[in-house]
Parts: structure tokens; sequence; C-alpha cells
């Protein structure tokens, strides 16, 4: 028996995203949600902190928006591969040493303890999942966003799609959408970005 997408509703109008995407489609209550953020995009002066951010939860069909200051919060990345100890090992490898001299090294620096707890962590994640939101990427978003709404007229807003908790793990990631606004609809397009 095969699953129903809930996000798959007569009432909603297909958007497409970029070639080679897969396509999302926004409830027709949810494109009226868009209207408000979009103007308090354009209506600012300059990049600030309190700037909309969507995030759309396709489980439970929520669109939401949230500071852009408050993102690491609600959605906190992953920053486990950044810990100093694995930093380290992963120069020290790429430097030539082999990995039992790289691990004493790193020992010797953090204490056995510190790179073991390090470790581990970083297997919590990678065993749990974290549907790829590493502390890249979400710099990346940041970064993208302030280029964005310098250079772009009108600006786009940055629409973060969640991945399901059951998708398979090769496409379980976040996918970061930008949405241009239009003067009829509300949404004209919307532009996959693959960060």
């Amino acid at each position: 028996m095969s699953r129903r997408d809930p996000s798959e509703n007569r009432s909603e109008t297909p958007t497409r995203a970029r070639s080679g995407s897969r396509p999302l489609s926004l409830t027709a209550q949810q494109r009226l949600q868009l209207s408000p953020w979009f103007a308090e995009l354009q209506a600012a002066e300059q990049w600030h902190g309190g700037l909309p951010l969507l995030i759309l939860e396709r489980c439970w069909l929520r669109l939401s928006a949230v500071p852009i200051q408050d993102l690491a919060r609600r959605l906190p990345p992953d920053s486990s591969r950044e810990a100093p100890e694995l930093v380290l090992y992963r120069a020290l490898l790429a430097a030539g040493h082999g990995p039992l001299q790289a691990e004493q090294l790193c020992w010797l620096e953090f204490g056995m303890e510190a790179c073991r707890q390090a470790q581990r962590r970083l297997w919590d994640v990678q065993e749990r999942g974290n549907h790829d939101w590493t502390l890249e990427r979400y710099l990346e978003l940041l970064r993208q966003y302030r280029q964005r709404f310098a250079q772009e007229h009108p600006r786009p807003l940055p629409l973060l799609v969640l991945a399901r908790p059951d998708e398979p793990a090769a496409s379980a990631r976040h996918r970061l959408l930008w949405l241009a606004p239009d003067q009829g609809e509300g949404v004209r397009s919307m532009r996959h970005t693959c960060a």
C-alpha cells in the first residue's frame, strides 16, 4: 500500500523549483501567509537579525517564520565535525601522519577522554542523522541571505523545507528555496539552492 504525501492536496498550487529539484506545493492558505513576510523583507532598510526565514514542516503542512537570528535555536546545526579534537586529527592525517600517530598526538594535545567524547558525539549524530544540517550549511544560508538581501530587488524570501524523519537517508536533506515575490499571487517562482 503506498503512503499518500500529506502535501498532496487538490487545493494546492504547485510551485516550480529550478529544474532537477522536486516541485513544492503550497496551500492557498500558506500562500496568503507569505504576503506580510514579503512586505517585511522588502521594507527593511538594512540587514538585521529580525528578518524572516520561513520553515515548512511537510509532515504537518506547517509554514512558519522565525527571525534569522533565532534559526540556530529553532533548528540547531550539527557542529560535531568541527570539534577541535577532530579538526586537529584531520589536519594531522592531511599532513601525512598515520591514524594511530594522529590519534596519539590528539591525546597529548586534548587528553584521551576529550578525544573520545568528540568522536562519540560525531558517531551519535551520524547514527541518528541530522538531515545534513551542518554548521557549514547554516553559515552558507546566512551568507546567501545577506548577499541576496543586498543585491536582489525585489528581495527573495528564504524557505527551509524540512526533511521528513522517515525519508531514506540519501534524500533526507533539508532544502533551501528562495521565493520571489509577485504583485499578483504572492510568489512568482521558487529557486532551489543546494545549501
